[in-house]
């Protein structure tokens, strides 16, 4: 059974800041899902009410979830789940 830790990241094709949070993850290294909230209305919807944003991206590292693309943020949390260096 894989009990890696899942990076998921909940975007749209037209939001900048999702572009940029791919673009680091994979410059990173790090294996994610993208959820395009425009073509999967309901995984967007349940993120937004799981977490109360109605904002994107929402990244979603193992239990723990940040809105927006901040890197000193997204970084202590990847370190958090042994994700990044």
């Amino acid at each position: 059974m894989d009990d890696a830790v899942k990076v998921t990241v909940y975007g749209a094709e037209w939001c900048p800041p999702c572009h940029i949070a791919k673009d680091y993850l994979k410059s990173q290294k790090i294996d994610y899902k993208y959820v395009n909230i425009d073509e999967d209305r309901s995984a967007g919807h349940a993120v937004a009410v799981k977490t109360g944003w109605n904002a994107i991206p929402i990244i979603q590292i193992g239990d723990e979830y940040l809105l927006g693309f901040e890197r000193p943020k997204l970084d202590s949390a990847l370190r958090a789940h042994k994700l990044l260096k």
